[in-house]
């Protein structure tokens, strides 16, 4: 019997922030997957290895993790004032699908070191800051790269730590440009139109059958509630949740309502398909704990605390996409998130996560009534771990 020969593709494995993802160029990519579809996605889930339902991705590049089950595309842009069009693949472990609904603020900053490394921006300056402008195209924004280069290439070796990474690494600059929902009904930050939502919720998940919940849409939909209302403290590291199937079971039902609140679907089946977005997340006042690197946060050195899920797991840190959306409800007076840090009036925030801290800025403005967010800033870091091909049998795509 005859067997598909493998094919080889060129790839780029690549860590940004606290995840990891194999780096596309768009013609690199066999024709049939240069375009979106059902090919490119079966592709992805090759490479990844998915679906695996042993749930440890050992027959592909995936790290079982939604931090590590990750794919992206990158091309010269021909949109005017961007350098590269960048496309972000979130697959699946244990179902077959791949999510195109949102973007990974982690992996944005390997896509600007990515598009120097491939040769798809040529930098201007042999030494200092290369100003990388990325069209994500998932949720058609701007975001700004601040790339440091040295001699020409990309410098990926520095000092600047980053809780959740485990070693240090030179600091690049994201700057996310008007990252909220660019709807044009009232209330596209918030699509309720609300800063607080009562949203009804099973007895049987929330004692009463009530539910605060803030409901942003900036950087990625986000469902924010409080941790003592659905019995947390904001200190849980990752084996407190991930390994309680009732808890992770009763977090995707509260999603579920959550994403029909803000109408980003229509029936509740709909979020088996949906698993990337909206994430859901919870808040605390700050109090001294220590996190999953043995290293003791006290209850100063933060504003706050959250916790987030990620397709269906709690994060081991914090998405960078799911930061921007904290940055931006923190600066915003009477939102969970704000009360949560003091409910003081502020334009950045340091908030702990299950690796430690992270700090992220945020400028928003009040017009008509109306709040807006024009612009998200944070650092992160990236670098490339391996380059060459990526195999995959013939007819796996």
């Amino acid at each position: 019997m005859a067997f598909t020969a493998q094919v080889r593709i060129p790839a780029t494995y690549m860590r940004g922030g606290t995840s990891k993802g194999v780096f596309f160029r768009l013609d690199d990519l066999p024709q049939r997957c240069q375009i979106p579809g059902e090919a490119r996605d079966r592709l992805f889930q090759r490479v990844i290895g998915s679906p695996d339902p042993y749930g440890k991705h050992t027959d592909g590049m995936g790290g079982a993790t939604s931090s590590t089950s990750k794919c992206v595309i990158l091309s010269k842009s021909t949109r005017p004032d961007h350098d590269v069009d960048y496309l972000y693949g979130q697959v699946a472990i244990d179902s077959a699908f791949v999510d195109w609904s949102g973007n990974c603020g982690n992996l944005s900053t390997a896509a600007g070191a990515f598009a120097i490394h491939a040769g798809l921006v040529d930098p201007v300056i042999r030494n200092g800051i290369c100003t990388v402008r990325i069209w994500q195209a998932n949720i058609g924004k701007t975001i700004i790269a601040h790339v440091p280069v040295t001699d020409g290439k990309v410098q990926e070796t520095g000092d600047f730590e980053l809780d959740g990474v485990t070693f240090p690494a030179a600091e690049i600059v994201l700057e996310f440009v008007d990252p909220a929902d660019d709807g044009e009904e009232s209330g596209a930050l918030f699509p309720t139109g609300n800063l607080v939502d009562e949203l009804e919720v099973p007895a049987s998940l929330v004692p009463g059958g009530k539910l605060k919940a803030t409901l942003i849409n900036s950087g990625i939909p986000i469902i924010f509630v409080n941790a003592a209302e659905i019995g947390y403290n904001g200190t849980e590291l990752q084996g407190a949740i991930n390994s309680d199937p009732h808890a992770l079971a009763r977090f995707e039902a509260l999603r579920t309502i959550g994403a029909m609140r803000m109408g980003l679907i229509s029936d509740p089946a709909e979020a088996l398909k949906r698993q990337h977005t909206p994430k859901i997340a919870f808040v605390a006042h700050p109090v001294e704990h220590t996190v999953s690197s043995g290293k003791m946060i006290r209850a100063q050195d933060v504003d706050l605390l959250v916790r987030a899920l990620s397709m269906g797991k709690l994060h081991h840190a914090m998405m960078g996409t799911a930061a921007v959306a904290i940055a931006t409800a923190a600066a915003i007076p009477g939102t969970l998130v704000n009360q949560a840090a003091g409910g003081v009036t502020r334009q950045s925030v340091r908030f702990g996560h299950p690796s430690g801290t992270l700090r992220v800025g945020a400028e928003v403005v009040q017009e008509n009534g109306q709040w807006n967010v024009t612009r998200a800033i944070m650092s992160r870091t990236a670098r490339v771990l391996m380059e060459g091909w990526v195999r995959v049998p013939g007819d796996s795509f």
